[in-house]
């Protein structure tokens, strides 16, 4: 069948971005859920039965939820602009109303952060995000951790698996802002526990992963320390994503 070429807003493109990019998203192991900035281009080849396939070029930005979250990428805010990492996909996806199919035949998605030359042009104070493994890094995920640990009312504590975003700004001193994962351990939060380090963490299949933002900042009078999580259990009800999918 001879390519077409849709207007990018057509109501049949605009869905068949939707589902390539919810789809995207929930293939993706790593990283943030990707938010659709707009559509670069594209093609439709109608099947000679019923349905289509289109080829897509998406524009993305990553958002403030991690791919753990599960959630849908309109369901998830944007990132300010001097952290946000952008990038584009190309996906095929044949999709059929008829009955109710969306298949992801192929994608690839190419993503890049925004060049510090840029932020410091329009923003000289902010913060611009560094490579996560620095060790200041981690001692400011494992001081802020501390703070949810003591706090929560988990059944056990958590340690930090690993930090997946990083930057610093110095206000009244150095300041560290991190997102990271966490992994449940196998230490009760019954018994006093001098290093969380030494606790097992519970195997992946049973345990608790969580995201946290987190930041730790240090003047000359006092140590100021914020945490927040997200804990996503192995054994969550299914999402809406995985919902669409089954029905599929």
């Amino acid at each position: 069948a001879a390519l077409l070429s849709p207007r990018c807003d057509d109501a049949a493109v605009e869905e068949a971005a939707d589902l390539a990019l919810r789809q995207i998203n929930a293939d993706r192991e790593e990283g943030y859920v990707l938010s659709l900035y707009r559509i670069v281009s594209a093609r439709e080849q109608p099947q000679e039965i019923t349905g289509s396939v289109f080829y897509l070029i998406l524009d993305v930005v990553d958002t403030e939820c991690h791919v753990l979250s599960k959630k849908l990428w309109k369901n998830c805010s944007p990132r300010p602009s001097h952290s946000t990492v952008y990038g584009q996909c190309k996906a095929i996806i044949y999709i059929n109303q008829a009955r109710n199919v969306a298949h992801l035949n192929t994608y690839e998605c190419t993503l890049q952060p925004v060049p510090r030359r840029y932020i410091w042009s329009v923003c000289p104070d902010c913060p611009v995000d560094d490579p996560p493994t620095g060790p200041e890094y981690l001692k400011a995920a494992v001081q802020s951790l501390a703070k949810f640990n003591a706090e929560s009312e988990q059944t056990h504590y958590f340690s930090v698996l690993n930090v997946t975003r990083a930057s610093m700004q110095w206000v009244v001193g150095p300041a560290y802002f991190v997102e990271f994962l966490i992994q449940e351990t196998s230490c009760s939060k019954n018994d006093t526990v001098a290093d969380i380090s030494m606790c097992e963490p519970l195997p992946l299949e049973v345990a608790q992963i969580g995201f946290c933002k987190g930041s730790v900042v240090n003047s000359h009078l006092e140590q100021l320390v914020t945490i927040s999580c997200e804990i996503y259990s192995q054994q969550d009800p299914a999402t809406e994503e995985e919902n669409q999918e089954a029905n599929q």
